[in-house]
């Protein structure tokens, strides 16, 4: 009989504990969600808010809202920049990162889209009201929904030249922009709760030269944001955005293909996880996904730009999964990722899965996974 109670009391004890973690993610949440087709560009980032009930995608050159089963509720489009990453902030409003340049990039997306004129340089936060956007094909610039805020230091690392050995080199830190971004606290930080935003730069995959072996993040507190916030105005690229970062991170993952694609920190692990394109230098893992560890705090060292030592800090990346011998970096490797990736609580996740059709139509599928973080797996498709 003592067994049996015994027996009860635990039963009704891990019931309990198992349903007070399952409060984090709704019941509601589908195993997958579909974007539907959007054209040319392909998906960026995904955002999901699930205390209204909608998620976000990012596809280049617009932004779609949907609910939860699938069926679209509006759409910002007429960007003729990249419209990357997505989060949510606090308040709910929706951040994505907003890029204008003359690069390749820049030059084929406003070719695609008829625009003449090569694009200026101009990187910004995008903070879009959720709430206005109800309807299909909401226009960025003339609609009430949207407001901008400009990212000065990354547009002067990305303008700047620096010295690589003998040879003049175009951006420091090979930045090509911003893309990744997310919400969360300072790294070692005893206040946990305190949420900044991070950016990440775009990173240049070139091979030739040594200065790009490094994420970097740049944290922002938004607290004042809304003095810079202006409405969009593509043919004349405002410059109101704070005149440098609280903190610029470093982050030692080897080389990548236009760095940190989707950059998002989850609660539930206290970590920030790192979606990349592969690069391609052999003396790294050339991994597709890193952790950085949010539990440790930034170290102070040295790294190169140029033919120059800057003292930089450092943030460390979770010493999990697979390890490279040579260089210490960790990190998995996981074919999804870089075009969406949002915690979900508990340690799940929605993953983009981005393919295109044969008419070149680019679509996405976020699937629910489930954070592992072992030496043979990152995450675990749920079914």
């Amino acid at each position: 009989m003592k067994n049996l109670l015994l027996f009860s009391f635990l039963f009704v004890v891990l019931k309990l504990d198992a349903q007070s973690q399952d409060k984090s993610v709704p019941a509601n949440l589908p195993d997958a969600i579909y974007s539907g087709k959007q054209g040319k560009f392909h998906v960026q980032g995904v955002a999901v808010d699930q205390k209204k009930g909608f998620v976000y995608f990012s596809f280049t050159d617009k932004l779609i809202k949907m609910d939860l089963k699938g069926n679209l509720v509006g759409s910002v489009t007429g960007f003729v920049g990249h419209l990357g990453d997505l989060d949510i902030a606090e308040d709910g409003r929706i951040y994505g990162s907003l890029e204008y340049k003359n690069d390749a990039i820049g030059k084929n997306i406003s070719k695609s889209l008829g625009e003449q004129n090569p694009p200026k340089n101009g990187f910004y936060i995008a903070i879009f009201d959720g709430s206005q956007i109800i309807r299909p094909n909401m226009t960025a610039e003339k609609e009430d929904l949207l407001r901008t805020v400009y990212i000065k230091e990354a547009v002067k690392d990305y303008e700047a030249s620096v010295q690589d050995r003998n040879e003049t080199k175009p951006h420091r830190f090979a930045c090509s922009g911003i893309d990744g971004i997310t919400f969360g606290p300072a790294p070692g930080s005893p206040n946990p709760e305190k949420k900044y935003l991070y950016i990440a730069y775009g990173i240049y995959g070139d091979t030739t030269r040594a200065d790009n072996n490094h994420q970097v993040l740049l944290q922002y507190d938004i607290s004042n944001w809304d003095k810079y916030g202006q409405g969009l105005s593509q043919n004349q690229l405002h410059q109101s955005g704070p005149a440098k970062p609280m903190e610029k991170y470093f982050v030692k993952t080897g080389n990548t293909r236009y760095g940190i694609q989707n950059l998002a920190y989850d609660p539930y692990t206290g970590n920030f996880f790192a979606a990349v394109y592969r690069g391609a230098k052999s003396q790294f893992p050339n991994y597709d996904l890193f952790v950085i560890d949010a539990h440790q705090k930034p170290v102070n060292d040295q790294i190169s730009s140029g033919n120059q030592k800057i003292k930089v800090k450092i943030l460390s990346l979770l010493q999990a999964g697979p390890k490279d011998s040579a260089t210490g970096i960790s990190g998995w490797h996981f074919e999804w990722g870089a075009t969406g990736l949002h915690p979900l609580g508990n340690g799940l996740f929605y993953i983009s899965h981005n393919e295109k059709d044969k008419a070149g139509q680019e679509q996405s599928t976020v699937h629910k996974y489930k954070w592992v973080g072992d030496m043979d797996n990152a995450f675990l498709l749920m079914k």
